[in-house]
């Protein structure tokens, strides 16, 4: 059955979710916080049978995807959009040791500069400026350095860091004659708060392109509701309750209802380590050097632009709540869902106005 295939499925990270509505059973999850869809492919309206879902599922980024459209000829583009999530892991991913990025961080001359990278570059530059640097493209070493990453982990003191922080901040690396220049030889560059969310995008113009524009993307669980499922409904993500431990189960503090709109959550809950005691996040503050320390939880943006979503949310980890709200409130054009714990400890929310417009209160 199509809505059993996330059993089968390779176990993305940080395990799988399950949630029943009306009858049907899914599971999905994602990289760092845990967004639920919910699609009701067979019903009815004014007698006639609606179109069948298209629904992709499929590896890429280190992650999964699951894709979910209305087409009337119900056509399969899979290997197309295999192809185009290939393409898009040769220019940014890291993984890929002859990806553009990994010879841009190899110093290599030859390399040529190619839409995505160009892209994920400048968007980032963009956020990294109005965000006053919490946004940074260039913290990939100290991330690394302190346990989150694919390097092994050092034994990180004061002379790690600062030596470190010495070719780490956005204004040392730039694009000029369509070639990367650096400061800094060392200065490298990391896409992973945002790549994802860029991705995303680059799928849903796919989609729209082919005439498509009723669909739900997940990517890692950055993900872009377009259009509407058959009858009007809109779409429903879950934004998951932060969990004390990392195996807890898995709870939503907030359902929202999109049409032509992406969201990004964020969060520390669920990528850390405890080490003598301390706990250790996988988000670093850019100035600092350092695993963040503060309230906040998790932070959900909504924005018409998947990667834009995907880069705030990111940032706003960094800032922590009380500058994230302040910068919130002097771009009152970003909608945002901040989750915190105040000091007994409780769980308390923040919602800024025009994100409270998206929320509802139950799946339906």
């Amino acid at each position: 059955m199509l809505f059993k295939l996330y059993n089968t499925f390779k176990n993305p990270p940080y395990g799988t979710f399950p949630e029943s509505i009306r009858g049907i059973h899914f599971i999905c999850s994602m990289k760092r916080i845990i967004l639920i869809f919910v699609f009701l492919p067979f019903l009815v309206w004014n007698c006639s049978r609606a179109p069948e879902p298209v629904h992709l599922l499929g590896e890429a980024q280190g992650t999964y995807y699951s894709i979910l459209y209305y087409d009337d000829s119900s056509r399969n583009f899979q290997h197309e959009i295999d192809s185009l999530l290939d393409a898009f892991d040769q220019s940014v991913s890291l993984w890929v040791p002859s990806s553009i990025i990994s010879r841009v961080n190899n110093n290599d001359s030859t390399v040529v500069l190619d839409d995505s990278f160009i892209g994920n570059f400048q968007l980032s530059m963009e956020v990294s400026e109005k965000t006053g640097g919490a946004f940074d493209v260039t913290v990939g070493p100290l991330v690394r350095a302190w346990g989150f990453g694919f390097d092994n982990k050092k034994h990180v003191n004061d002379h790690i860091i600062d030596s470190l922080l010495q070719f780490t901040g956005y204004k040392k690396i730039r694009i000029k004659d369509g070639k990367i220049v650096k400061d800094d030889p060392r200065v490298s560059v990391d896409f992973n708060a945002i790549a994802q969310g860029y991705s995303v995008d680059l799928v849903g113009d796919f989609l729209e392109n082919k005439g498509i524009d009723d669909y739900l993307i997940d990517i890692g669980g950055e993900v872009k509701a377009s259009g509407h499922k058959p009858g009007g409904k809109l779409w429903q993500i879950g934004i998951e309750k932060p969990a004390e431990h990392q195996d807890s189960d898995r709870k939503l503090e907030a359902v929202v209802e999109l049409k032509n709109k992406s969201v990004a959550t964020s969060g520390n809950y669920r990528k850390f380590y405890i080490e003598n005691g301390i706990r250790y996040s996988h988000t670093i503050d850019p100035t600092t050097g350092r695993p963040v320390r503060h309230s906040l939880l998790s932070a959900s943006v909504i924005a018409d632009n998947t990667a834009v979503a995907d880069a705030y949310a990111t940032a706003f980890m960094v800032m922590g709540l009380e500058k994230a709200k302040a910068f919130l409130k002097e771009n009152k054009n970003m909608d945002a869902f901040l989750i915190y714990s105040d000091e007994k400890g409780n769980y308390q929310t923040y919602a800024t106005p025009g994100f409270q417009k998206y929320i509802t209160k139950s799946f339906e």
